[in-house]
């Protein structure tokens, strides 16, 4: 069955990624059919509706998933394939309430020229009453329109379809988590809607153990976790985890939004010298998610002190190493005289 997905206009790199990933995950058999990153409509292939609306439930860059009823270059070629395809599907829709919506990208009409092109849809036969308010099926006719086609007089998109409404993304799942509604961020705190987006493309789940290794005020985490996954973090400025305590703080993220059991731990590390080891051949991690440190809004942080000198010297499992008492860090001993 080819269905149409109708994805937000942005961040068209991780469209595809994104919804690869949740049919991977959810076990679906998915085939693109048709997409461009200059456009918001996909056509794909799935098994069934029932796989249609598992595949787009969580998504957070698809709009809407829709049954493809037709496609076509011109409005002609749409109508000769609608008659072609849809022979099959109108039986079970005829006599069910209706309404007809127009979808354009990048083009409009006037709204005589949108009555016109709905009412040439006249053929379907559809027999069921029309119902603008709460419609047993909508019937949508997206229009992909050249750039610019306004200001340049363009007179038909380029490319149209038909599709029945089938189920909506999770859009809505953006506003929840908005930066701007949540008690503690910094300056490179993740924007949510890539960080839930990321969380899709890592296949975070129920069961499933999540890492960052840059974790700061826990973007990638909280998002991993509203997905049911088990969020861990480590950060060479401990700082950036504690925060102010209480809800000014990475826990206090989770707790907004009664995350709290899904927060395994966060510690301080410095990445480059992991205390994270698994054994040969052993994975800790189901997934690790991060956004690597850029070094421009926050200030570079080293796990240390500046003067080895003044701290106590020790040997922990024969490496010579320089301890701070005050603050519980140990580093290797290289630049000091007499190790």
């Amino acid at each position: 069955m080819d269905y149409l997905i109708r994805f937000t206009h942005l961040h068209e790199s991780f469209r595809i990624p994104e919804i690869e990933a949740l049919a991977d995950l959810n076990g679906l058999d998915l085939q693109v059919l048709e997409y461009s990153l200059d456009s918001p409509f996909c056509v794909v292939r799935l098994p069934s509706e029932a796989a249609a609306r598992t595949l787009v439930e969580r998504a957070i860059l698809v709009q809407s998933m829709h049954e493809l009823w037709g496609s076509g270059d011109t409005l002609s070629a749409l109508h000769a394939d609608i008659r072609t395809r849809s022979a099959r599907l109108l039986p079970a829709r005829e006599r069910r309430s209706f309404k007809f919506t127009l979808d354009g990208f990048r083009g409009t009409r006037s709204p005589e020229a949108r009555t016109k092109l709905i009412n040439g849809f006249a053929f379907l036969g559809l027999r069921g009453p029309v119902s603008l308010s709460t419609p047993d099926e909508v019937f949508t006719i997206f229009e992909d329109w050249e750039c610019d086609s306004v200001p340049r007089g363009v007179e038909a998109p380029r490319r149209m379809h038909l599709g029945r409404f089938v189920t909506a993304g999770a859009r809505d799942t953006v506003l929840r988590y908005d930066l701007k509604k949540r008690g503690y961020i910094s300056t490179t705190s993740m924007d949510a809607e890539l960080a839930l987006v990321t969380a899709n493309m890592a296949g975070a789940a129920p069961g499933r153990l999540v890492y960052d290794p840059f974790v700061g005020t826990g973007s990638f985490p909280v998002a991993c976790a509203h997905f049911g996954a088990l969020a861990f973090g480590s950060d060479i400025d401990g700082r950036s985890m504690r925060g102010e305590g209480g809800r000014k703080s990475l826990a206090g993220n989770f707790e907004q939004y009664s995350l709290g059991a899904l927060l395994g731990d966060v510690f301080s590390a410095d990445l480059t010298n992991s205390p994270i080891r698994a054994p040969t051949g052993a994975r800790l991690f189901d997934a690790i998610v991060c956004d690597p440190p850029y070094g421009v809004r926050e200030g570079l942080r080293v796990l240390g002190v500046r003067d080895p000198v003044k701290y106590k010297a020790l040997v922990e499992m024969g490496i010579k190493t320089w301890r701070c008492v005050e603050d519980g860090l140990v580093f290797p001993s290289k630049h000091v005289d007499g190790c």
